[in-house]
């Protein structure tokens, strides 16, 4: 069984031939490292390196493919290489022994679905923590966002995917529903859920639609092995991903929190259950708010317990808080640049990060390296750091440089989890289910319309009726008052007429 992963030869007893082997233990690769270094000092080729001899130790390895050449990892390298001779003089040179091309077994992973297999979370397993900075709210943003979860959860509303949020969010601007929300949950202003919804908006336009949904991610697809014991390459295509820094953050922070939630405590084992790249990890970093920072220097002290080795990779050490670079005990410093004071003062602060080797000035020395060269310190098997190397990287034995497209696809057609992602699935969720609400309130309001509609008509028409009967009456009521006038009249001139008889004949 593997016990150490070859890294490099280094000129440890100052003879200028680098003939002593630097390696990585495998039963203290959890205790987390960093690979740094400026742009074009071979950065990659170590991260390939690495990867491919945690893979050759039947470690499973995750990283993120930001430039697209990791993807030849893939594939073995070729003797038709324009780097060949160097390659094999390299090899030589530092003791490896016979050199050989071969490739790692891979699987290829996508957000968006086009050069990998589709990987995706629900908008629950990401949490509001996470979600808030990914949308950059502010902190009262942020508590309407930690209300509309707590809401959703006790009202069995699923939160799968962004459509479930979006129409979560609707649903709470109801001025009803809101001025329910603050009495039981506390203050839900409109501007602040106007304003959860606008950044929502936004990152739909960023492509994040294509990450939440299902099926989900299953981790135990990221930590296989090959039939032949290898330990299998994940490859995330970050290529476009790497065009939305935060969500490309934030995605591979979400990994990392997942591993640690799920993952039971093993101690230290004899190697890693899975090693985990973070490239470009100063996005991380860049603009955390304080409850973020405190839960990846959680996970960073706490999952090496799980098994699970985390590698960074960036160009400055500095790009990485000191609470960080403290758990990060195997280093691998390529060259730094250092033209301006800020930069001076990195290379100082890089190099005093060394145990001190007594043959050469590790601050100089930092700024002279070669490509392919690194300043190695890695942890003995005590836990202690060695003293710092200057290293010759050996050369790869996949392919230095991406594989073609018609390659991808071979590898991923014949890959373990071939079809299980692709599709993707849209259960009931909370979007369904408030729509259905809407739909069935809506309903109910149209039928109590209706009746309210009818039993107005009704009264309507008993009004009318009961109107024609009194004009009627009052029409009776003239006619008979007009006839008794008539009769009145008549009486009187009856009356007369009898007098003026009656007085007529007295006079005769």
């Amino acid at each position: 069984m593997m016990e150490s992963i070859f890294i490099g030869g280094a000129d440890a007893d100052g003879t200028g031939q680098p003939n002593v082997a630097q390696d990585l233990l495998l039963k203290i690769a959890n205790r987390h490292g960093l690979i740094a270094g400026a742009t074009g000092t071979g950065k990659t080729v170590t991260l390939q390196n690495l990867a491919q001899g945690f893979s050759d130790a039947g470690v499973p390895v995750f990283c993120a493919d930001v430039k697209g050449d990791l993807s030849g990892i893939c594939m073995p390298g070729s003797t038709d290489h324009k780097l060949h001779e160097k390659f094999v003089a390299r090899a030589n040179k530092i003791g490896l022994g016979d050199y050989d091309y071969a490739a790692a077994p891979t699987v290829f992973w996508d957000v968006f679905g086009e050069n990998g297999h589709p990987i995706r979370t629900t908008i629950s397993e990401m949490g509001p923590l996470l979600l808030s900075r990914l949308m950059d709210l502010t902190e009262a943003q942020e508590g309407v966002l930690n209300i509309a979860f707590e809401y959703a959860d006790d009202n069995g509303l699923l939160l799968l995917d962004l459509k479930d949020l979006r129409k979560l969010l609707v649903h709470m601007s109801d001025k009803e529903v809101r001025d329910e929300l603050s009495k039981e949950y506390g203050n839900v202003a409109s501007s602040s859920l106007g304003a959860v919804q606008r950044n929502l908006l936004v990152l739909e336009r960023e492509g994040a639609d294509f990450f939440f949904g299902e099926p989900a991610l299953e981790l135990p697809d990221m930590m296989r092995t090959h039939t032949d014991g290898r330990g299998i390459v994940n490859v995330l295509d970050a290529t476009r991903l790497i065009n939305s820094p935060k969500l490309y953050s934030t995605f591979l922070l979400w990994l990392l929190s997942e591993l640690f939630e799920q993952l039971p405590e093993v101690g230290d084992p004899d190697k890693p259950r899975l090693v985990f790249f973070f490239d470009e990890a100063h996005l991380l970093f860049d603009d955390a708010p304080g409850a973020l920072m405190q839960k990846i220097e959680q996970v960073v002290r706490l999952i090496r317990s799980k098994g699970v080795g985390v590698y960074f990779v960036t160009q400055n050490p500095r790009d990485l808080p000191e609470s960080v670079l403290a758990q990060l005990g195997n280093r691998l410093q390529h060259a730094l640049r250092a033209y301006t004071p800020a930069e001076r003062k990195g290379v100082r602060a890089a190099a005093q990060s060394f145990r001190e080797n007594e043959n050469f000035d590790t601050e100089e020395v930092i700024t002279q390296l070669g490509v392919g060269e690194a300043l190695v310190s890695t942890l003995d098997a005590k836990g202690a750091p060695s003293i710092v190397q200057w290293t010759v990287i050996r050369p790869p034995a996949s392919r230095l440089g991406p594989a073609t497209d018609a390659e991808r696809k071979s590898i991923q057609n014949a890959s373990p989890v071939a079809g299980k992602y692709e599709k993707a699935i849209d259960r009931e969720s909370a979007y369904e289910v408030l729509e259905a609400r809407e739909v069935k309130a809506a309903e109910e309001a149209e039928e109590l319309a209706k009746k309210e509609a009818k039993a107005q008509a009704e009264l309507d028409k008993k009004k009318k009726k009961t109107t024609t009967r009194r004009r009627s009456s009052r029409r009776m009521s003239s006619l008979e008052k007009a006839g008794n006038q008539a009769a009145r009249t008549a009486s009187r001139e009856v009356v007369r007429y009898i007098l003026r008889g009656i007085m007529g004949t007295f006079k005769r």
